[in-house]
């Protein structure tokens, strides 16, 4: 029988309909192949076809803008927000107008075309999750900031325009709506409660243990209980942290190593699917003590239709049970001569 789940922070719905269950060998034909390296703007020698380098890791040292680094974050060329200029508003009828002011950058978090965030070594992706948070602490700077997200969309399916595995950090001058909404209601439930919402659900899913995938003792890796897509993952600080910014570098070290290890057993077990990863935290300079920052890896291999947009309830042919349960068995550090779960690919 299909089950109709709510979420407990944002009162979202979701039906899990488990005699649409899939193997994970069934999402396998819609997996994209390499396009190769050939004229990529984000791969070593081509430095200056990219905006000037904001931060850069070169382990060798070397002027900016040049070969020699592992880790390279610039202003996006083809920004969603402008850098310059007031937020506004500049009209005042029914309908409102406001100047999209921000900072848009990118952060290239390997010189190897094919090298995908889940692929990396351990110390590689801890230098990874310092510079994204440098970056952020950063961009908190700028007064005009109200709301900043931290993304990375890997696969054409997950929006990626280019291949290279990259992340992205946009800046807005207002809270989004969605944001503004998961905010109240954990605000909400800590006055009811005395605690937030997801410290309440990591004390669950940990006498639960059913969708539990990984543990480093600083985070929790989990399939939420209301999950959107298959194989959906969080990954919450396993004790109370409004603000990622704020996460000391030991902590943000064994994120870097988490969020590798999570994104590795994802690839292995779905033969590298297309996914977006986003990072929510508290915005800049509000009061959100309530809040819990947090991060979501979503795969892109079902597509959203009619009934989804309509009704804002996603349907998931998978249970967080089963996903959680296939993750688990996912080793990570297996060669990658493999594909799912250490069975020999075809690829």
């Amino acid at each position: 029988m299909p089950e109709l789940r709510k979420d407990m922070i944002t009162g979202g719905l979701v039906i899990i309909a488990t005699e649409r269950s899939k193997r994970p060998q069934d999402f396998l034909p819609g997996k994209e192949p390499p396009k190769g390296s050939g004229g990529c703007v984000f791969c070593y020698g081509n430095e200056t076809r990219t905006p000037p380098e904001v931060f850069a890791v070169r382990p060798g040292g070397g002027p900016p803008d040049s070969p020699g680094w592992t880790i390279r974050a610039f202003p996006n060329k083809f920004p969603a927000v402008s850098a310059d200029g007031n937020p506004g508003p500049v009209s005042q009828g029914d309908e409102k107008v406001f100047n999209a002011v921000g900072l848009h950058e990118v952060v290239v978090d390997t010189p190897d075309h094919f090298e995908t965030f889940g692929k990396l070594a351990d110390n590689r992706a801890e230098l990874v999750m310092e510079a994204i948070a440098s970056r952020y602490r950063h961009l908190t700077g700028d007064p005009r900031v109200k709301y900043i997200q931290v993304f990375k969309n890997s696969g054409a399916a997950a929006g990626a325009s280019l291949e290279h595995s990259h992340w992205q950090i946009i800046t807005v001058p207002m809270v989004p709506e969605s944001a503004a909404r998961e905010l109240n209601e954990t605000r909400k439930f800590w006055l009811a409660n005395g605690e937030c919402p997801y410290c309440r659900l990591i004390s669950d899913e940990i006498r639960d243990g059913s969708r539990i995938i990984d543990t480093n003792g600083d985070f929790i890796v989990l399939t939420p209980f209301a999950s959107r897509f298959p194989y959906e993952i969080w990954i919450v600080p396993a004790k109370h942290e409004p603000c990622f910014e704020k996460t000391g570098t030991d902590k943000i070290k064994s994120l870097g190593r988490i969020v590798r290890s999570s994104i590795r057993k994802l690839e292995r077990t779905l033969t590298n699917p297309p996914y977006n990863m986003v990072i929510s935290s508290c915005p800049p300079g509000a009061e959100c003590s309530s809040y819990h920052w947090h991060i979501k890896i979503l795969p892109r291999i079902t597509t959203i239709a009619g009934f989804e947009l309509g009704s804002g309830i996603h349907i998931n042919p998978v249970s967080p049970e089963a996903a959680a349960e296939l993750l688990r068995e996912a080793d990570p550090d297996l060669c990658d001569n493999t594909g799912m779960n250490g069975v020999e690919a075809n690829d």
